[in-house]
């Protein structure tokens, strides 16, 4: 019959004993299971107990440092970058453990309507793919909600190659200038030739003055079909990511400035700079910029 062991002396006196003779045999000779002296040691931690608490740390570190932004796949690859050896399924395990969670969204379903609408030429047709920057660009316009100053709408453009924001802009109201403002910052940064814009059937990109301006720049302009989100699905993913990530989780906004402030934090120091992405190979878009421009002089 094995030993009871009730005694913290005892413990302390077997590790003792312990030191320098083997310790099947030490517990052999006190008639103790070797499980028993293994779990009452206080210098004994295990490799894998020692390389999950490191870990931990780790996981903690980037998933604060993203905002609480990242889930499992995106913190597995930041680390595998660092040359760790880890999968995602073992840092999901360590986020549950954790009880870190990247905020979850609704995905929208898109069911077609059954109606006569008036058709425009969509150009990109749902080929996203790119061979260099400033080739096709995406715009769209999204609500924020204020207490003082009601809605706001933010027009922003994104470059389907880098995925980077080139151009955005906040407006009080939804007009033709809100969209017009934005298209002519991002021309007169980046002086794009052969370019394709791609837009939805929105009153403010199907108005004379935007189509006239859009001439006048030599681009031209795609559009999605009426109804039908995934005709423009880069854009819609980068605002629902916008809105999962820097709307949601503030509880109110107070007014215009407060809003601005916000947008101008997570667009040009996280989104643009920090945030990697699965579909440029897990890199930022300002990455994905500096590669291609590099090639570009280097060719």
């Amino acid at each position: 019959m094995r030993k009871k062991i009730d005694s913290n002396s005892f413990i302390i006196t077997a590790h003792k004993t312990a030191q320098g003779h083997n310790i099947s045999d030490v517990c052999h000779v006190l008639k103790i299971p070797r499980s028993t002296f293994y779990k009452n040691s206080n210098n004994h931690v295990s490799i894998q107990k020692k390389r999950r608490k490191r870990f931990r740390k780790l996981i903690k570190e980037i998933y604060f440092a993203s905002g609480c932004r990242y889930g499992s796949p995106k913190i597995a690859k930041k680390l595998q970058h660092c040359g760790e050896k880890v999968s995602e399924k073992f840092i999901g395990n360590l986020m549950h453990e954790l009880g870190l969670y990247s905020i979850i969204r609704k995905k929208y379903t898109w069911h077609p309507k059954q109606q006569k609408i008036e058709e425009r030429e969509n150009i990109i047709d749902r080929d996203f793919s790119t061979k260099t920057i400033n080739q096709k660009w995406a715009t769209d316009i999204t609500y924020i909600h204020t207490l003082r100053d009601g809605w706001l709408y933010l027009s922003s453009i994104l470059d389907l190659h880098t995925k980077k924001i080139i151009s955005w802009d906040l407006g009080l109201n939804m007009t033709n200038e809100l969209v017009l403002k934005t298209i002519n910052r991002a021309v007169d940064k980046y002086k794009p030739s052969n370019l394709i814009i791609h837009t939805d059937l929105g009153s403010q990109y199907t108005s004379d003055d935007y189509n006239q301006r859009l001439t006048e720049l030599h681009i031209r302009h795609s559009y999605s079909r009426k109804g039908c989100p995934y005709d423009n699905a880069p854009m819609e993913s980068f605002h629902a990511s916008l809105k999962k990530e820097c709307v949601y989780p503030v509880p109110v906004f107070e007014d215009y400035e407060t809003v601005a402030a916000v947008l101008f934090e997570y667009v040009h120091a996280f989104y643009n700079r920090k945030r990697i992405h699965s579909s440029l190979g897990y890199q930022t878009p300002l990455q994905v910029e500096i590669a291609t421009l590099t090639s570009q002089m280097a060719a």
